[in-house]
């Protein structure tokens, strides 16, 4: 019982449009900043490096390079504070979590290639 109560009440706390990116993508993260009385919108902009967790506690690592430090943010997905996200291109990498960028300097630090689009071959008459 104590479970059903539970989902019922973080249901009415999901987010109801889902970014959809993975580890990988370069994304925008839009997020409100309270400053005084006053709110506005900064953009966090950066490289994916992993996700984790799951329902509401599901968060996700972005990495920018800010002055040549590398600086990394970590943003729950279902928070209010969390604007949108918005995709800016999509990465192809073949690991969950992206930690090697961290030893890497310069433009090697954000580079991730690029996903090709797969196209269907036109079928022969």
């Amino acid at each position: 019982m104590n479970q059903t109560l539970l989902k019922k009440i973080q249901s009415a706390q999901f987010r109801k449009e889902a970014a959809v990116f993975s580890v990988g993508d370069s994304v925008k993260v839009h997020t409100k900043v309270v400053e005084g009385d006053k709110e506005r919108i900064q953009i966090f902009a950066g490289v994916v490096m992993g996700k984790r967790g799951t329902g509401l506690n599901e968060t996700f690592t972005v990495r920018r390079i800010s002055y040549g430090e590398g600086v990394e943010r970590i943003f729950p997905i279902h928070s209010p504070r969390v604007d949108k996200v918005e995709v800016e291109r999509h990465g192809s990498v073949r690991r969950a979590k992206l930690t090697y960028l961290r030893k890497r300097i310069g433009k090697g630090a954000t580079l991730v290639k690029e996903r090709a689009k797969v196209v269907a071959p036109k079928a022969a008459k």
